[in-house]
This record gives C-alpha cells, structure tokens and sequence, in this order.
C-alpha cells in the first residue's frame, strides 16, 4: 500500500492531505469525490504514512506516499493527476507542481486557475466544493467509514482528554469529575491518547473505579474499534471527535477557538452535541495552535459536560444503530 515515488504514472491521482487524524477524516468525502471525478484511477494519498496506511485498508484510497506538512516530495516522474486537499496555496500547490502533474485540482492562487478559497467555511464542505467544481460530486454523507449499527450492551463512555494544543485542551480536573460521575452512575468510561498525554490521562482515570486508561495502548486500528464500540464519545475538538463522526458513534464536542461552523460534525445532527461559548457573528476567533487554554473553552463546565452527556446517552440509548453491522468499508463503498 506504500507507492513508490518513481511508479506514480498518468493513470495515477496524487492528493495531498499531509496532516493529522481529524484533517484524514475530515477529507474522506472529499477524496470519494476524487473517486468520482477519475474512476478506475490509482488514487495515492501524500499523508503521514499511518493515516495513509489506515485510510488504504479501508479502501479510501489505494496507496500512501508518506509525507508530513510540506515537506518536499520525492522526485516524481510526472504525467499524473494532482489534487491539493492540504491548504489554500500557493506553497501547497507549489509542491505538487514540482512533480510535474498533467492537471492540478487546487483552490486559486498566484495564477492558478480555481474555485476561490473561502476562510468562513466549514472545512468538509469547503473540499467537496474544490473537487465538486472539478467533477467529483460529494458532500458530507460521504464522511461516514460505516452506516450506524447498534451499539453492544453495556457500551463504555470514550473520554479522550488531550488535544494537540493547550488552546483545545479541556482541564484534567474537570474531564476527571466528568469521568467519575459517570461511573458513579453505573457507566463504565475508558481514557484513550497517546502516549505522550500520559501525564494527562492519569490525572483524569488515576484511582476512579470504572475508569481505564488506555492511553497510549491504542494503533490506530484498535483506536477505531474502541471508538466504534463505545456508548458515546467525549473529547474538544480533535481527531477523535471526528473519529465518532466518521463511525456514527454519539459524541459530545467542546469547542473553544474555532467555531463549531467550521470544524465540528457535518453529518448526522441527531447523534452530536456541541459545546461552544464563542458568538458566532464576532467575525474573529481564537487561535487553535495557541498555548493557553482558550477562554470559550475554558468557560465550559463539568455540569455542561455531565448533562450533554447524560441526554445524549438517554436519546440515543439501546436503539440507536453500532458496531454489530458495520457497512462495507472496503474499495467497492470507498468508489461508490
């Protein structure tokens, strides 16, 4: 599933998408859209080699080019079809024309030729409306990795606690009252990251019965799985939090510097809730990159969190489609 750089021909399609988890699977529908767009092409995705690995063995794409940011590409032999789903240009597309492609799909920018790019945009619909205007149809239904199954008997709650960024990360103390009356309640929870936030998931399951950490214990595989089996999922807004998009698991977000407009779930409305303090009509918001906790997040209670979550558990209960009868996830669903 690794493509080799001097094997990417004419009947290939390289999109570059070279970032996190959540840009992966904010980015599935549009890349269906490229399916679309040239049917029965190779499609290689420039991407970490993980995410890359992970979405062609669900047959999102077929082959991964591994990559980080914008990182320079290898030497590339040409003649092949380039899609910029990583940012609005022109470093981006500066990239992928230095490999020679005979078309690029791109947003305008110094001279290319393309959609104009939007900043007040959600994020799913701004890349379907890049690769729609090329040809490939898509929208939001098309981020979903399978159709809503039922969730088993006595599902655990999902609380992943970290964000790559202090401006997203919800305090430790507040995720651990979250955790422990939940299971005071009779819910089992489960804590996953990295292992890097260790430190983080220990401060939220240390020494709560009904609490395990599973912090750093995860591939990305078994993350999808613990995800996919959970009653619900509670994070900010980061990779998992649209992990429980894509499999249709009940979420609750929190947001603080960016609006939920532009990054929160875009499918599925009924299973979602959104936790946000910012005004939507401010015109400007936080910076997500930042290093303090930011203030819209911040102002987001334990009781906000404790009650979203218990709604949700109760209006999407027993009843509400999970993991049991997945929809198919391979090449055939990923071309449909």
């Amino acid at each position: 599933m690794r493509a080799e750089p001097d094997g990417l021909g004419p009947g290939d399609v390289l999109v570059l998408r070279a970032l996190g988890l959540g840009d992966a699977l904010t980015g599935v529908a549009p890349l269906r859209g490229v399916r679309r767009m040239l049917p029965g092409h190779r499609l290689v995705l420039a991407a970490p080699e993980a995410i890359g690995t992970w979405l062609a063995r669900l047959g999102v794409v077929d082959a991964v080019l591994p990559t980080t940011g914008l990182e320079p590409l290898p030497p590339l032999p040409g003649g092949h079809v380039a899609v910029n789903l990583h940012g609005r240009g022109p470093r981006s597309h500066e990239l992928l024309q230095a490999g020679n492609p005979r078309r690029l799909v791109a947003f305008a920018a110094d001279g290319h030729d393309g959609p104009a790019w939007r900043a007040d945009e959600h994020e799913v619909h701004r890349w379907c409306r890049l690769v729609g205007a090329a040809g490939g149809p898509c929208g939001p239904e098309d981020l979903r990795l399978r159709t809503p199954v039922p969730a088993p008997a006595h599902a655990p709650v999902v609380i992943h606690p970290g964000a790559a960024s202090a401006a997203r990360r919800w305090p430790a103390g507040r995720w651990r009252r979250v955790a422990g009356e939940l299971t005071a309640g009779g819910r089992t929870v489960v804590v996953t990251g990295s292992a890097a936030e260790a430190p983080l998931a220990a401060a939220v399951a240390e020494g709560l019965a009904g609490v395990h950490d599973r912090c750093g214990d995860l591939s990305l595989e078994q993350l999808t799985a613990t995800v996919g089996s959970a009653a619900a999922v509670l994070s900010a807004d980061t990779g998992v939090a649209h992990l429980a998009t894509a499999l249709a698991v009940p979420s609750v977000v929190l947001f603080g510097p960016t609006p939920p407009a532009w990054w929160g779930p875009a499918v599925d409305p009924g299973l979602h809730t959104v936790l946000w303090h910012g005004d939507p009509h401010a015109g400007s918001w936080g910076d997500p990159h930042a290093d303090v906790l930011d203030e819209r997040l911040a102002a987001v209670t334990a009781d906000e969190v404790l009650a979203a979550a218990r709604a949700l558990l109760e209006r999407t209960g027993p009843d509400r489609p999970g993991p049991d009868h997945p929809a198919p996830v391979g090449p055939a669903a990923a071309r449909a």
